[in-house]
């Protein structure tokens, strides 16, 4: 993939639709190989091929500053966690995940409850859905959940009078993760591993038709 020609909202369709669970990248190869980009446009593409294969670390890297700027306001704590869950549900795999093993669980003691958590059927027009499946928890629309734990998160953080340290947290660990993708050289695992996601989304797009 030419990362140089992928947009911000590719990259980011990208980063919505790709496998929530992914295991973290290892240390040993987070922390290796860093060069200077050796102009504008290579500079663009490794940040974006960087931000792509990372991601899981740099979410990991972004919870932990939270954490360790809070370990004194338990309840700051609780709110980064919300915001956490808030962003998950942002992708698709997440929420599709969180879903399933909550009306597994809500089955096990009411079925009948479980029933009308599933999702609204699909119209289908000559053998085909008449538009892409939207995601839902819980039987409801996924902004909703986004909504709500987002809003309860902005409760907890302005409560705790943490509005200023989280600022701070979060500065540093977009400022973090911005320099890491800027200077670690992307190798050849990172273009495997694009090429191999681009391959799945080719296949889940035929198999759609």
């Amino acid at each position: 993939m030419d990362w140089g020609s992928v947009t911000a909202e590719d990259l980011m369709d990208a980063l919505r639709e790709v496998d929530w669970s992914s295991p973290p990248r290892p240390l040993t190869e987070f922390f290796s190989r860093f060069t200077l980009p050796r102009s504008l446009s290579k500079w663009n593409s490794r940040i974006k091929c960087n931000l792509y294969y990372y991601r899981t670390n740099y979410f990991l890297m972004i919870i932990l500053i939270l954490g360790l700027g809070f370990l004194r306001k338990p309840l700051s704590i609780f709110a980064a966690l919300l915001t956490a869950i808030s962003i998950g549900f942002l992708n698709d795999s997440f929420a599709v995940t969180f879903n399933e093993k909550v009306t597994r669980t809500v089955r096990q003691f009411s079925p009948h409850m479980a029933a009308k958590m599933r999702p609204p059927i699909t119209p289908v027009i000559r053998g085909r859905p008449s538009k892409k499946r939207a995601i839902h928890i819980c039987g409801r629309p996924r902004w909703m959940f986004v909504a709500v734990f987002a809003i309860m998160s902005c409760f907890l953080w302005f409560t705790s009078s943490s509005l200023l340290t989280v600022s701070w947290a979060l500065l540093i660990s977009i400022l973090a993760t911005v320099l890491h993708a800027s200077f670690r050289t992307p190798n050849l695992k990172a273009r495997l591993n694009t090429f191999r996601e681009e391959f799945r989304a080719v296949w889940r797009n035929y198999s759609e038709l």
